[in-house]
């Protein structure tokens, strides 16, 4: 592992594919330009709108999705974290999925959200992923990458299960992603607590990707695409507008957090 320059984009999508992709597109270019050699995409970078519309349009979301990453990684040379983008299942429902590309443009890791949001909001909202979403059985994988370290995957609302970024760290990950649509309403007071309990807790790198703004009718996302040490640092916040925060990932970091707190050696149970 070296040190490098990693993006957490963060997009405003619509209901409407083409324009996601084309707005995925400029994002990924500007961090590449930036330096970036690792680039991160949010939950529902492709489509986000009614889950109806989303079920129609399934296979057409997912065939795209996934050519668009695999084309942007070998264009750009840079290893593409996407997700999750809806993919269809045999029952009618899609896993929610997560990808990593590398930069031939290959899979390297996949995922399929194991936890669903199912939650009704005090500010009116209701949200019932599970009414379209087929959820994941198993873990999340840990992709070993020589230059870019271990990397762990999950998908927004895992983030509030602590075990499943534990099995990861286990695992010897050493960059956490979350990619997210972290509702505006939660995302103020816990989407940043959330993610620098897992960077602490985990000693390790956490890169989230996240979605803004208003997409239709009342579903209104966080914003604040960020990147935080193993020490809970925060190194780049996005804010609340589209754009990219980028930041050095750097395994002396991880060595010297690990040394100075070796809470996973002090583990009792895994």
């Amino acid at each position: 592992m070296k040190s490098y320059l990693a993006a957490a984009l963060q997009m405003t999508s619509l209901p409407d594919l083409q324009k996601n992709l084309v707005q995925a597109e400029e994002l990924i270019d500007l961090a590449v330009r930036r330096g970036a050699e690792l680039v991160s995409l949010p939950e529902n970078f492709s489509f986000l709108g009614e889950e109806k519309d989303k079920i129609a349009q399934a296979e057409e979301i997912a065939q795209q999705s996934e050519k668009f990453l695999k084309t942007m990684a070998q264009r750009f040379q840079v290893t593409i974290v996407g997700g999750g983008f809806p993919v269809p299942e045999d029952s009618g429902k899609v896993y929610n999925t997560a990808l990593l590309v590398d930069p031939t443009g290959t899979e390297q890791a996949r995922y399929k959200k194991v936890h669903l949001f199912d939650v009704n909001l005090p500010d009116g909202n209701t949200y019932q992923e599970s009414s379209t979403v087929m959820a994941g059985t198993t873990l999340p994988p840990v992709y070993p990458s020589e230059h870019l370290g271990n990397i762990g995957l999950s998908v927004c609302y895992d983030v509030r299960f602590p075990e499943l970024y534990r099995h990861l760290s286990y695992k010897g990950a050493e960059v956490l992603f979350v990619p997210a649509a972290f509702t505006a309403y939660t995302g103020k007071d816990h989407w940043q607590v959330l993610l620098q309990a897992r960077a602490i807790e985990n000693t390790c790198y956490v890169i989230a990707p996240a979605q803004t703004g208003r997409h239709y009718a009342m579903r209104h996302s966080h914003g604040h695409a960020m990147i935080i040490d193993p020490w809970g640092v925060i190194l780049a916040d996005a804010g609340d507008r589209p754009g990219v925060a980028i930041a050095e990932i750097e395994p002396s970091r991880i060595e010297q957090v690990r040394r100075q707190m070796p809470s996973l050696l002090h583990r009792v149970f895994v």
